[in-house]
């Protein structure tokens, strides 16, 4: 369904460096560097981060969260610590195991360095 997801930054360096730490524990490349944006390239999609182009600050979406996912809870976790380690903040609650509609999920949640709400997600065997 979705193609790519493009959130903003205000600091194009230090978002670099915080989402190549945080990818890099989902087996994710550094980010190609274009102009004003980076990307990051995978099979199922690509993920962008940018300072906006018409100028004016980059803010988080209220009620927005991006999904990334993890092949284990253990991989969840190290892209938690890795976000922390990187200037990240947890928010929610802390990483674990919850019960829903979706079935049984391991979710770790992080504000990025602009307030981003971002998740690592791994959908656990029923």
């Amino acid at each position: 369904m979705f193609s790519h997801v493009m959130i903003g930054t205000n600091d194009l360096e230090k978002a670099k460096a915080f989402y190549d730490a945080l990818l890099g524990t989902l087996g994710v490349r550094p980010a190609k560097v274009d102009g004003h944006r980076i990307f990051y390239f995978t099979k199922t999609g690509v993920f962008s981060v940018t300072r906006p182009i018409n100028g004016q600050p980059a803010t988080a979406a209220n009620g927005g969260t991006i999904g990334f996912s993890a092949d284990s809870a253990e991989q969840a976790d190290a892209w938690h610590a890795a976000g922390i380690a990187n200037g990240g903040t947890p928010c929610e609650n802390p990483p674990g195991v919850r019960q829903g509609a979706g079935g049984k999920l391991y979710l770790a949640y992080l504000r990025d360095l602009d307030g981003n709400k971002i998740c690592a997600m791994h959908r656990m065997p029923a």
